[in-house]
């Protein structure tokens, strides 16, 4: 974990630490993903490709400088990486003052780290506070901001296709749960909702090909057809955690028809969840099927591998 790792080279020399601090759209890494940089080696990764190699640029920039400085720096998903679903990650860059490490004596998995951004530097403390998530678009935070973040602990991708009402329900929802969101949808006017990155239609099911093989894609779109796209390029891909479609039996009945009829296999047909949420959840009040949806991907099995990467 990042922690140890931060300790044994903060005790050797000079370490730039480089922080998610939030993302939107597909990103490779979620919010709380940390690597450290040495003038010579890498230690953890926030996702590797252009994104990274930026970022160690700029990590060892701050090298150059007093320990305590950072910045945050913001890049665009879609034109760095060659993603056409584009999305956006905010990244905290410091030099760690080594002075100030006193917080990882008590800094553990499941706590709460609170960083205060000052002038000549970043004070931490670990307490048992509630989070307080950063967003990845708007201003940046600046001098005097505070971040709280819980330390460690696997978050489950979650890609969103529509930003409907129920879309909206299942991210009010998201907040506080080892869930990292990833929302899309096609409709220009819907780019105010933050979280929600646009994507043209005939660009959105390259979201789902995105997708890390652990993600729960959840499709939700304003439009069958759209529904039936983004179904198909699920269901056609490597074995995703979990494919939940929202609709009714008869909506499942004739998709699985048509998957059949375009080649899709059995056992791949098998693996669409539709109706979504848990069996017994009744209602149709979006937040109902927000909560029964959300508790269900909870209830999907971690894989260690994974896990550990998480960490």
């Amino acid at each position: 974990m990042w922690l140890s790792d931060l300790a044994r080279l903060a005790g050797i020399g000079p370490v730039a630490m480089v922080s998610v601090l939030a993302t939107e759209g597909s990103a490779p890494r979620g919010a709380g993903t940390r690597m450290l940089v040495t003038p010579d080696a890498l230690f953890g990764t926030i996702g590797g490709g252009a994104l990274e190699f930026r970022a160690v640029e700029q990590a060892r920039a701050v090298l150059d400088h007093s320990p305590g400085t950072w910045r945050v720096q913001d890049y665009p998903l879609g034109p760095l990486l060659g993603q056409c679903c584009g999305g956006r990650v905010r990244l905290l860059v410091e030099h760690v003052d080594r002075a100030a490490l006193g917080w990882l004596a008590e800094a553990a998995e499941g706590r709460v780290l609170v960083s205060m951004l000052g002038e000549q530097g970043i004070a931490r403390q670990v307490d048992d506070c509630p989070p307080i998530p950063v967003s990845a678009r708007g201003d940046k935070p600046g001098v005097g901001a505070r971040i709280a973040e819980v330390i460690g602990g696997y978050r489950r991708p979650v890609y969103l296709l529509g930003a409907g009402h129920v879309g909206q329900a299942i991210a009010r929802h998201v907040e506080g749960l080892p869930i990292r969101l990833a929302w899309f949808d096609v409709r220009d006017e819907l780019a105010n909702i933050a979280g929600v990155t646009v994507v043209a239609d005939e660009a959105i099911a390259g979201c789902v090909a995105d997708a890390p093989d652990e993600a729960a894609v959840v499709i939700l779109t304003h439009d069958h057809a759209l529904d039936y796209r983004l179904t198909l390029a699920a269901l056609s891909r490597a074995p995703l955690a979990f494919t939940g479609l929202i609709g009714s039996l008869t909506k499942r009945a004739r998709f699985l028809a048509r998957l059949e009829r375009d080649g899709v296999s059995a056992e791949a047909r098998g693996r669409l969840v539709c109706p979504i949420g848990l069996p017994g959840v009744t209602g149709k009040e979006p937040d109902v099927i927000a909560v029964a949806l959300l508790a269900q991907v909870l209830q999907l099995p971690q894989v260690a591998a994974v896990q550990a990467a998480a960490a």
